[in-house]
């Protein structure tokens, strides 16, 4: 028990001394002692009710061990979407892992569980539990309910378009914003919470059947209560994060966002998981593994359903049976259950029929929304989301912008041409710093009606509620010399989705001269962010911390 350090009689008659005035009682100090991290926050609707769970949790724990609720930061997404607040989502990923690691080393936790709902939340409490390697239990908060007339935050996005091009008026607006988002949880399609939840799930990491459930539910609050009895078997057997996420568990996790055409930002998060633990898997190996498999899902922000849909067509766990069955996925990879994957599923029935997972032989597309792409463009690789109802290749000349709010000025102002790529740069980890969501610019896109003939290439990052030809996370990026700082207006690009190309055509007299004169276009950091820019990754390996 490494709890012992501050437990401990006589010697630690101290430490106990500022137990006690917490409550502690002589029985205390001879159990397990549990930190219970929560995320807890009035800054977002996705967070303002995990306190509610947070308190669930240590009902349960106590049942078992001693728990200790202590707080980490979140920001708010949707809030800081579109705005210099965006620098700072990517960066909280870390700010939230090194915090939980800190505390629960500090403590002398033996078991740690964590409760998030915000996007950066989830992948931020995992990697604290994969540097702390203790009996770990990651809770997801939940999803929010679909607005008035099924609408939610990309709506309000979207209709930002419609009314900048006068295809909605002031008072349509208004009644919008007024009714989208209402309750507590994440939001409700699956973007970029609801998709890493799943990844948590399938990873092993979280309770069975606890990523696809409402936020204000009678089952989520189970789901806290019980994770008292499943911290206590972790510890008793000894069984921790670096027993559960492993190249097997990973590309699981992978397999499945790919078929359901989750967030790009879940490949980036994965990728800094894999940097964490030192597993041998790159992004060309994402690449392989993902290309051929199709996509099933009519979820949002591409197809028609919520996640609250789903929950009331029956979740996700047929499906996961499914892929175990016909040897997709590996059944066999430990979980915090004790058991097994494909144990968790053992009472499940086999009859696999949905609504919104389509049959692998009757996709909604042949292949993988989300492509990982190389090319002259982009050495290292980069992420696109086709939905494929763009087409699957995109031929066009080149509209060159230096910031997020040059690109999204012009897609109000201005009128924009048909096989027109949009290039947002100097938007990447160093280059922002931060690697901004450009949900703003492809949401004006979609707005003011010209989606299907505009494709979008940038070196920040995409929203879960991105949709449209969008390619991101581009490396190395323009801070970094890469390809894309080259690039002038009405060069010709190629995006090929079928091939995995990104591709520029200019001959290489024309490459030297632009690269002798190299302009950065990076605004000046300060504070937090300078040191981000200084000691981050590059995004095609996570872009977190680099701890060496």
């Amino acid at each position: 028990m490494k709890s012992k350090n501050i437990t401990k009689w006589p010697e630690k008659a101290a430490n106990r001394a500022m137990l006690r005035a917490l409550g502690y009682s002589n029985e205390d100090f001879n159990k397990f002692q549990v930190g219970i991290a929560s995320t807890w926050s009035n800054i977002t609707p996705c967070n303002n009710h995990i306190n509610i769970l947070s308190k669930a949790v240590e009902f349960g724990v106590n049942k078992f061990c001693k728990s200790t609720i202590f707080n980490t930061i979140t920001i708010s997404d949707g809030i800081s979407n579109g705005n210099l607040g965006m620098k700072f989502s990517l960066l909280s990923r870390e700010i939230i892992s090194s915090s939980i690691e800190t505390v629960c080393n500090a403590q002398n936790f033996d078991a740690i569980i964590s409760i998030g709902g915000c996007d950066k939340n989830i992948p931020g409490c995992i990697l604290s539990m994969c540097r702390l390697n203790i009996p770990s239990i990651f809770i997801y908060g939940g999803t929010i309910l679909p607005g008035k007339n099924r609408t939610d935050i990309v709506s309000v996005f979207e209709s930002l378009g419609k009314y900048f091009s006068k295809k909605i008026n002031e008072k349509e607006l208004l009644e919008i914003e007024k009714n989208s988002i209402i309750g507590s949880g994440s939001c409700s399609g699956m973007y970029t919470a609801n998709s890493m939840a799943i990844v948590a799930e399938v990873l092993g990491i979280s309770l069975p059947n606890s990523s696809i459930q409402n936020a204000q539910s009678v089952n989520k609050i189970l789901n806290c209560i019980n994770s008292g009895k499943l911290i206590f078997n972790l510890l008793k057997n000894n069984i921790k994060p670096k027993d559960i996420i492993n190249i097997s568990s990973i590309k699981n996790a992978i397999k499945v966002i790919s078929f359901l055409g989750g967030s790009t930002n879940c490949i980036l998060h994965i990728l800094s998981f894999i940097e964490c633990l030192n597993i041998n898997f790159s992004l060309h190996d994402i690449k392989n593994l993902t290309n051929n498999l199709p996509t099933i899902s009519d979820l949002k922000p591409s197809g028609n359903f919520f996640i609250s849909d789903l929950i009331n067509s029956g979740g996700i766990q047929k499906f996961l049976k499914f892929l175990i069955e016909i040897d997709i996925i590996d059944g066999n990879t430990i979980t915090i259950t004790g058991n097994t994957l494909k144990e968790n599923l053992k009472l499940v029935k086999t009859n696999y029929i949905n609504k919104l997972l389509k049959c692998l032989n009757n996709p909604i597309k042949k292949t993988n929304q989300i492509k990982i792409l190389f090319g002259n463009l982009s050495k290292n690789g980069c992420i696109a989301k086709i939905s494929g109802k763009e087409g699957e290749i995109f031929l066009g000349k080149s509209k060159v912008f230096n910031s997020e709010e040059e690109s999204v000025e012009f897609i109000y102002k201005n009128k924009i041409f048909p096989k027109t790529i949009i290039i947002i740069r100097f938007e990447g980890v160093k280059g922002g710093p931060g690697m901004r969501e450009m949900l703003t610019p492809t949401s004006a896109l979609i707005g003011v009606g010209i989606k299907k003939n505009i494709a979008l290439i940038t070196d920040g990052r995409f929203s879960g509620g991105s949709h449209g030809f969008v390619v991101g996370h581009v490396s190395p990026e323009a801070y970094e010399k890469g390809e894309i700082s080259l690039l002038n207006d009405n060069d010709i690009i190629m995006i090929d989705s079928i091939n995995n190309n990104i591709v520029f055509f200019i001959n290489k007299k024309k490459i030297n001269f632009r690269k002798h004169n190299f302009k950065n276009y990076s605004k000046i950091s300060y504070g937090i962010l300078n040191l981000y820019r200084k000691i981050s990754l590059d995004s095609s390996i996570g872009a977190g911390f680099n701890y060496n």
